[in-house]
């Protein structure tokens, strides 16, 4: 029996990646690549706490959730995505995975469905060289066209640097941040977000000890560091954020500092976005935060321990600064990483930021309105 194959026109790719928040912040290289060939925005698979990712997102146009852990046949949302795939025509469907369990898992719902692999392009089958950056191995991969759609006409793929990942903030996201800054009685001075954990930063609530993770500073060094930044630029007010897990690794960096002009924020994600959005600059571990902040152009220096820059360093469309410290072969962990180091950097990205950023408003009668149309989300 022969394989559907329905005009390009009409197709709307099926992207399937159950990756963390700074691999969905990257994966929009893709969906970019994807959406500039196909006339047709993306159907996005991903993972509950990455669904938001993406609202109101024009180059997605259905969100579908899933749980990463929950067994196959057991979670509402597997089965939803698998009545969706199954009406799905002969749409072409993106597997982004190379983790072995949660691809496994994935091969077994297309199986499921009914998906041709003539219909699939996988990544994990598709290898690059070791030190390529995420951002340009997602533009490869959304130029590779599966089988079953060989004679297809397709628009030509988007230069790498058009698919530079970027975010959206919405309008009432600004009036929700402009409301949360004035509920903790910050004013309008420049805000700088430092992000020091990352999500192996705690284990069972408790903070993981600094020799088990190679992206853990040493509180003393987080101290150390904001007392200069906060002598050199004292009108600013430094935001300690984290997820709510890392409230205690916050309140011990604060403490430490014994500044005022230091607080802790556990905002959820969407408020974080237009957090970045406002803010003058930020110093962060390598994380998904640190992607977001380049996404929404917003300054920053990224701290790197075993995972290389060239693979992983934050790029920004808008070409706001993004400064390296760290990584092979310089350091494998953090803790390698000399205080001294990380405030010449973030003197050197203050060159970079432009004045006006200190002052921009928070209304939001400066943004882009709301798309009328939203991705729906399963």
């Amino acid at each position: 029996m022969g394989l559907a194959v329905t005009s390009a026109a009409t197709i709307s790719p099926i992207v399937i990646h159950l990756g963390r928040l700074g691999d969905t912040i990257l994966l929009d290289s893709l969906l970019r690549s994807l959406r500039h060939q196909y006339p047709n925005p993306c159907r996005l698979i991903c993972a509950r706490l990455c669904a938001d990712v993406y609202r109101s997102y024009p180059d997605v146009d259905q969100i579908w959730r899933l749980d990463r852990h929950t067994p196959l046949l057991l979670s509402i949302g597997w089965w939803r995505v698998l009545w969706m795939l199954r009406h799905a025509g002969s749409a072409p469907v993106y597997v982004c995975e190379t983790e072995p369990r949660r691809l496994s898992r994935i091969k077994r719902l297309l199986a499921l469905s009914g998906i041709a692999p003539a219909r699939c392009v996988f990544l994990d089958r598709h290898p690059v060289a070791p030190d390529t950056h995420w951002i340009d191995r997602w533009v490869s991969f959304g130029q590779l066209t599966p089988p079953a759609l060989q004679n297809e006409a397709r628009r030509p793929p988007a230069p790498n640097a058009a698919c530079t990942p970027r975010l959206e903030i919405l309008d009432s996201e600004r009036v929700e941040l402009n409301r949360w800054i004035r509920a903790r009685g910050w004013g309008d001075r420049p805000l700088i977000l430092v992000q020091p954990g990352n999500r192996r930063a705690m284990r069972l609530r408790r903070l993981r000890p600094a020799a088990e993770d190679s992206k853990a500073w040493p509180v003393t060094r987080w101290a150390a560091l904001l007392q200069q930044v906060h002598s050199h630029m004292p009108e600013a007010l430094i935001v300690l954020n984290g997820a709510p897990r890392e409230s205690a690794l916050l309140r011990k960096i604060r403490a430490a500092t014994g500044l005022p002009a230091v607080v802790t924020a556990t905002p959820p994600l969407r408020l974080l976005f237009a957090l970045c959005d406002a803010a003058y600059g930020m110093i962060s571990v390598d994380s998904g935060p640190a992607h977001a902040a380049a996404a929404l152009g917003l300054p920053v220096v990224v701290l790197f321990g075993m995972h290389g820059q060239q693979q992983w360093l934050p790029r920004s469309a808008s070409g706001a600064g993004v400064i390296g410290v760290g990584g092979p072969p310089i350091a494998n962990r953090l803790d390698e990483i000399a205080v001294d180091t990380v405030f010449t950097a973030w003197l050197a990205l203050l060159k970079q930021i432009p004045a006006s950023r200190s002052v921009r408003p928070r209304s939001p009668a400066t943004v882009t309105p709301v798309p009328t149309c939203a991705p729906r989300t399963a």
